[in-house]
């Protein structure tokens, strides 16, 4: 009887999905992670003739939707759009975030990433990363940077920018992207690692000057903005990703199974194409490969955070 149970298991692994799988976004609509989830998951639903639906669940900074899941069964039938708020800061700066990263969740592959990018306003004297570094030590404290809150990425990202590079750079929190973008472009604020999506528009009307882009490869949007590495800091490594958990415990067949249909998915030239113009490369990996990236993040956040000493809004 045992024999044949495991044998139904996998006859059931084999050919998953057999019935609608929950794709739970937490956050709200129309952002990276809402984005990404619905391009994919059109494309699974053909791939498996089984519905795939999109359930945004926000609050908490992506803690809610992300315990939802934390705390669903271990089957592959409800998966969770991922990214480094929710991986790697969250646990780290929430002390009261319900869900444990490795306890909880089974990485099944990183889907895409979204470039951060250092922009100035057309007020500061500077056009590369070494002309602000030189200014900005040359006037402490005097330069602000617009974040859309603390210990988002983009408050992380300048506070990593600040340590390696001696600066000294006032924060200016906002409660949200466009508030910050707002005032930078009313000469308020100088300076904002922002995510390129949010940014490109007004960097192409020459509103905003990007100085660098803080992956380690050039952003194909942007493929004349050299990386931080380029512009003299090659430790600098800062960009918000997204990718794709299960709850933990799920079969390993399953998560096989999904990580080399979206792998297909995120190869596609439409599919690249389609997200490309939203600001989200696509980047699949192992299942190894993201549980690393997670782990690597984690760490190096915390270094940031425990440093600068920062605190959650």
């Amino acid at each position: 009887m045992i024999a044949a149970g495991f044998g139904h298991a996998a006859i059931a692994q084999e050919h998953y999905p057999t019935k609608p799988v929950t794709l739970i976004v937490p956050f709200t609509p129309g952002g990276s992670n809402d984005v990404i989830a619905r391009v994919i998951g059109q494309r699974l639903s053909q791939i498996w003739s089984q519905p795939v639906i999109v359930d945004n669940k926000a609050g908490a900074a992506g803690s809610i939707g992300t315990d939802h899941v934390a705390k669903a069964p271990a089957d592959g039938y409800k998966l969770l759009i991922t990214n480094n708020n929710t991986m790697s800061i969250n646990p780290v700066l929430l002390p009261k975030t319900p869900y444990a990263v490795a306890r909880d969740f089974a990485q099944v592959t990183q889907l895409g990433a979204v470039p951060v990018v250092l922009v100035a306003n057309s007020n500061v004297k500077a056009t590369t990363v070494k002309e602000l570094v030189a200014l900005a030590k040359a006037t402490p404290g005097k330069l602000t940077y617009a974040s859309s809150g603390s210990g988002s990425p983009q408050h992380l990202s300048a506070e990593l920018f600040k340590a390696m590079t001696g600066t000294d750079i006032t924060h200016v929190p906002y409660k949200g992207a466009a508030p910050a973008i707002t005032d930078m472009l009313a000469g308020q604020v100088d300076l904002q690692f922002g995510a390129i999506n949010s940014l490109l528009p007004h960097i192409r009307t020459g509103k905003l000057r990007a100085l660098a882009v803080g992956g380690t490869q050039r952003a194909s949007l942007l493929a004349d903005v050299p990386t931080m590495a380029e512009s003299g800091l090659p430790q600098y490594d800062s960009e918000i990703w997204l990718g794709l958990a299960a709850p933990a415990g799920t079969p390993a067949a399953v998560i096989k199974r999904i990580n080399a249909d979206i792998t297909k998915i995120l190869n596609e030239p439409e599919v690249k194409e389609k997200l490309a113009e939203q600001g989200i490369e696509t980047r699949p990996s192992t299942p190894q490969e993201m549980t690393k990236l997670v782990e690597k993040d984690t760490a190096r956040w915390a270094s940031v955070i425990k440093s600068a000493g920062i605190k959650a809004d």
